[in-house]
């Protein structure tokens, strides 16, 4: 199996180093009491074909938070089905969700929950799908290490004086005072240059900032007249937007009193080239550290679900589809945890393998 992307995670090291070790050997076992696929012997997809006698391709597109696990399940996979080419491409969830809904890819991969007009868009094509939670993720808020004198904390009032739409035209961090403590933020932020660079409309990461940071914070401004409701579900236009996490992790790095936001597996890989700053929901709040723990215990504010959406025309059409999933949800699940995100709990775990079972019929 040849497994292509168009783009490549600041995993990609990590990937290749977890493929020698697998190549090395593991615990191919399951405890749950499912049916996953494992790396011994020939296996039977959700087709009844031998995993043996597969080939054909896979397209894979969306989110670029989830493409470094559905990579890392492909190059696993490559045990089971080697005649199998999976494509794997990052473009942002957005994206890959038109491509979903107009029939171009088999799975999407997306750091959010569809959205109500890409189900229309969907139903519209006549593709229907199986949604499967695979991950858990959180948002880590960053700058740079060169930075200083920034508060150490930032409460969901603090993040929309910063990144909601009442801040256009801000450039300088003291600028963000008056909308800051007229929403309750006691938080004192420093005369310093202010520079942003962030997720763009694209990406599920915008979209999920804006839904648990933001939007909320937001639509208090709509009722005091503040801003219009269009607008309390969007970012201040004004910043540097890319759906590419290197770019944005380049750019906060270099430059002292940055700010942005990227998924934690991005933050963590990085080592000292980032700071996060701590989260509190509420002003005055508990300030919460981004960390697996906080994250898997939805302790710390800005985590997340991350999902695969699997076509059903495409599971019936193509036997590789269903191959590479079964073993996605078996085996392969320890992907998630194995490039930095957090491994479902155990129930939930077993729920996303009882929806793919009843899903895929």
């Amino acid at each position: 199996m040849r497994i292509s992307n168009r783009w490549r995670s600041p995993l990609a090291g990590l990937l290749l180093l977890s493929l020698v070790a697998a190549a090395c050997g593991g615990d191919d076992s399951d405890d749950t009491g499912s049916e996953p696929t494992t790396s011994s012997g020939s296996e039977t997809t959700a087709g009844g074909a031998s995993t043996d006698d597969l080939s054909g391709e896979v397209n894979i597109s969306g989110s670029s938070t989830v493409e470094p696990i559905s990579i890392r399940v492909a190059e696993l996979f490559e045990e089971e089905a080697p005649d199998v080419v999976v494509n794997v491409d990052g473009p942002g969830t957005g994206d890959g969700f038109q491509l979903f809904c107009a029939g171009e890819t088999d799975i999407s991969d997306a750091s959010r929950a569809i959205s109500d007009e890409e189900i229309a868009d969907c139903e519209a094509s006549g593709i229907e799908y199986v949604e499967l939670e695979v991950a858990i993720d959180g948002m880590a808020v960053v700058t740079s290490p060169q930075t200083s004198g920034l508060p150490e904390c930032m409460s969901f009032a603090d993040l929309y004086a910063i990144a909601g739409p009442e801040a256009e035209g801000v450039d300088n961090w003291s600028g963000f005072q008056p909308v800051a403590t007229e929403l309750g933020s006691t938080t004192q932020f420093p005369d310093a240059p202010f520079s942003m660079t962030a997720p763009g409309a694209e990406s599920g990461t915008y979209d999920s900032f804006i839904e648990i940071a933001l939007e909320g914070v937001g639509e208090t401004r709509v009722e005091v007249g503040k801003i219009t409701e269009d607008a309390a579900a969007s970012t201040r236009k004004d910043y540097t937007a890319s759906a590419d996490d290197n770019l944005i992790v380049q750019n906060i790095e270099g430059t002292a009193n940055s700010f942005g936001w990227v998924g934690y597996a991005y933050f963590a890989e990085q080592g000292d080239r980032l700071t996060a700053f701590q989260v509190s929901e509420e002003p005055g709040g508990a300030c919460v550290e981004p960390t697996p723990v906080t994250i898997a215990g939805g302790e710390y504010p800005l985590s997340r679900s991350l999902y695969i959406y699997v076509s059903k025309t495409a599971l019936e059409d193509n036997p590789a589809v269903g191959a590479y999933v079964d073993f996605y949800v078996g085996d392969g699940i320890a992907a998630a945890d194995e490039v930095g995100y957090v491994a479902l709990a155990e129930d939930d775990l077993q729920a996303t393998r009882d929806a793919w079972e009843q899903g895929k019929g």
